[in-house]
């Protein structure tokens, strides 16, 4: 049969390819592959991958193997750590201090005149494990709670100041004096009110659910009963006078 174009003898392939027919259709093969192809050398299969009936299937090439991840995108580099949210409950092992109280006249009272009671604290941080973490805990103070011994109490914003860094004469009524009723020895406490907030080492603070409070403080308090009277000369004048 005569070569057709573009068949094994016109390209020069003719040492190469082999063809048989039954009659009803013709089968080419070839010894070689062309480049890209996957043709067998054993005439079986076509070119380019061509089965035993001339079939042109093409060949799938294998996949790639996949490349090991080196990018922050599909391998991490970091893990987000979730910090636990801290209640006043749980700082029971981190004890604030407890105020510095006194009050004036120091140590005395008189009935029915205002007795004034003084207390001071300051912002405290104090260092401990919380958790399971190393952290810094920071009280501040933000109310006072006085108890005056006689069943009665008062809370005021500070801890209150003397007479004379008020600038007002003794025995003015202030936010923390408290008049006594009776005569007596009484034993007033005080206690501060704290907020608080949480440091874990990220350099800023969480704040605390709630509030704590801190220990009492007590001062002792006699109160008396001072009576005036008009006299003709003073105590020192007349040392044995009405109430000398």
């Amino acid at each position: 049969m005569g070569a057709s174009p573009g068949s094994c003898n016109e390209l020069g392939w003719l040492d190469h390819c082999s063809a048989t027919t039954d009659g009803s259709q013709v089968d080419v093969g070839a010894g070689t592959t062309t480049p890209g192809g996957s043709g067998s050398s054993n005439g079986s299969g076509g070119q380019s991958g061509g089965g035993t009936k001339g079939g042109g299937g093409s060949s799938t090439a294998p996949p790639a193997p996949e490349e090991e991840c080196e990018t922050s995108l599909c391998r991490p580099l970091y893990s987000v750590v979730t910090l636990p949210d801290v209640t006043a409950e749980d700082l029971r092992s981190f004890v604030p201090a407890v105020p510095t109280v006194t009050g004036e006249p120091l140590g005395l009272g008189v009935v029915g005149m205002p007795t004034n009671l003084v207390a001071a604290a300051s912002v405290q941080l104090l260092s401990g494990p919380l958790l399971g973490y190393d952290v810094t805990v920071r009280f501040t103070p933000t109310g006072y709670r006085f108890d005056h011994g006689d069943g009665t109490s008062r809370t005021a914003a500070t801890g209150g100041a003397t007479w004379a860094r008020l600038g007002v004469p003794d025995y003015t009524a202030t936010p923390t004096s408290h008049v006594y009723g009776a005569p007596g020895s009484y034993r007033a406490g005080v206690r501060v009110v704290y907020s608080a907030a949480v440091n874990f080492g990220t350099g800023s603070w969480r704040p605390v659910t709630g509030s704590v409070t801190s220990a009492t403080s007590f001062y002792d308090v006699r109160v008396v009963e001072v009576r005036t009277g008009l006299v003709q000369r003073t105590c020192a004048e007349q040392p044995s006078g009405p109430g000398c």
